[in-house]
């Protein structure tokens, strides 16, 4: 089946309209060259790890084409960082990842890991396209719904002020389970603006109340401690524009 026609069958199944990315809005330039980790950098330094005692940044590496990473050691995880420094940008990946890690992409990182996050939190009671600040927030992140105990199944979480795009029926015809799927952040402005997109349709929205946290810092992959998170995370044509 043609990609454009799989796509409209996939906005009809699901009742959605996927919207087009905006136009001349800068350039857009890979963060991941496919051979190696250039630009990346490994760090330990995130509020979790440091809460569990963690000394290493996980194990990250190239395979294939892709940047993959697990625990180094059972329960030891961390982040791995773009070497450059970003305010206002749209960050798209795609992702593959085992049912069971705890992940996400991190906006406008701070050394110490402090950070706005857009979670791919890919495992029982987690979501993707959620939003969190990383060290920032004390409450939790903001969802619409949740993973149960397999990738296919979800429930929506009524409780929330945006509700989830996607009815659970279609979830299976829209989220591809075991393959690759398309992640998509923008922030903008200090108090940021933070919009998150999953295979092309808008998951959530959050506007911050106030300054709380630098309008600029680092990219970011997370590879959450603790042994319940075990897996590999996996992503490919990692992109960002400047705004």
């Amino acid at each position: 089946m043609p990609a454009l026609h799989r796509r409209r069958v996939l906005q009809a199944a699901c009742g959605l309209f996927v919207a087009p990315l905006r136009a001349g809005e800068g350039d857009w330039q890979s963060l991941f060259d496919g051979r190696s980790l250039a630009g990346w950098k490994p760090s330990a330094l995130s509020p979790h790890s440091r809460a569990s005692g963690h000394r290493a940044a996980g194990r990250w590496r190239v395979e294939d084409g892709v940047i993959a990473g697990d625990q180094d050691s059972p329960g030891n995880g961390g982040l791995l960082l773009t070497e450059a420094v970003f305010g206002d940008v749209e960050v798209v990946l795609e992702t593959r990842n085992d049912f069971g890690p705890d992940s996400g992409l991190f906006l406008r990182c701070t050394p110490d890991g402090r950070a706005y996050q857009c979670l791919i939190d890919y495992h029982p009671g987690g979501t993707i396209g959620g939003i969190l600040g990383e060290g920032i927030w004390k409450r939790r992140g903001v969802r619409n719904y949740t993973f149960g105990e397999t990738p296919e199944v979800i429930t929506l979480n009524g409780h929330e002020t945006q509700p989830c795009p996607v009815l659970p029926e279609a979830w299976r015809h829209f989220w591809r389970a075991g393959d690759w799927n398309e992640v998509r952040a923008r922030i903008t402005g200090d108090p940021p603006t933070i919009t998150t997109w999953v295979n092309g349709v808008q998951i959530l929205q959050h506007r911050e109340p106030a300054s709380v946290h630098p309008a600029t810092g680092h990219l970011g992959l997370q590879l959450h401690g603790g042994e319940k998170y075990a897996g590999t995370v996996r992503y490919r044509h990692l992109r960002v524009r400047r705004l």
